[in-house]
């Protein structure tokens, strides 16, 4: 998992999105020079709803191009899935995917340092993105999800960088195992304890594990993964 190039590196101002209207910064385009990493992200990257998306343990959204030929074989041609950005990504990369990047991996990325912090909880605002009521379940299914970075040390990066593997923290614990705990078997005592002590894991994920274990039961998705009004 070193030198890794970006194939893409992008940033998307607030529009209105779907047909519902939702301010999001989920179309994102890409650049051609570089651009300042802060703490909370890429100057010049927006977020629509500034709770849920973005912040420090939100900086940076990767997503695995390699994904898009699954997706295509899934729902076909597609116009968003020629390229890059459909998923709202500012990092495209093929050969690092959730099988085998964990949490507290920390890569330099231009002459920033970045660290792995948590997957990508899809919400309803892929299904206006892509016109499918189904989508964000899709991506949650699959465990396509991508992922995302807090950063360590910000810094300047380019299109032509890459990631470069600096360090692996908790190396067993894998964006795809964390994926099946939350989704798959999310009601295993053992692994869920594993999350909510698990350090480089955003705050927010282990909380939720935490919350899981206590009340012993699956907290409802609707709301997140289902457009308001369907």
């Amino acid at each position: 998992m070193t030198g890794v190039p970006l194939l893409s590196l992008r940033i998307g101002k607030v529009a209105p999105l779907g047909l519902c209207g939702a301010p999001s910064g989920i179309a994102k385009s890409a650049v051609t020079g570089p651009l300042t990493l802060a703490e909370t992200g890429l100057i010049g990257d927006r977020q629509g709803d500034t709770v849920r998306h973005g912040g420090a343990e939100k900086a940076v959204h990767h997503y695995p191009f390699e994904h898009y030929t699954a997706w295509r074989s899934d729902f076909g041609q597609h116009t968003l899935l020629i390229g890059p950005g459909a998923f709202g990504e500012n990092i495209s990369t093929i050969n690092l995917t959730e099988d085998t990047v964990a949490i507290g991996d920390v890569f330099a990325l231009g002459s920033a340092v970045v660290e792995v912090s948590q997957g990508r909880q899809p919400c309803w605002k892929l299904n206006e993105r892509f016109g499918r009521p189904d989508m964000a379940r899709q991506v949650q299914s699959t465990g396509r999800t991508g992922w995302y970075y807090r950063v360590l040390a910000p810094g300047i990066v380019a299109p032509e960088d890459g990631l470069m593997l600096l360090e692996r923290r908790s190396p067993d614990w894998t964006l795809r195992r964390i994926w099946r705990a939350f989704y798959i078997d999310p009601l295993n005592r053992a692994e869920l304890a594993g999350i909510a002590a698990l350090e480089r894991l955003a705050e927010g994920w282990r909380g939720h594990a935490a919350r899981r274990l206590e009340s012993n039961r699956v907290e409802d998705w609707t709301k997140r993964l289902d457009s308001p009004g369907t």
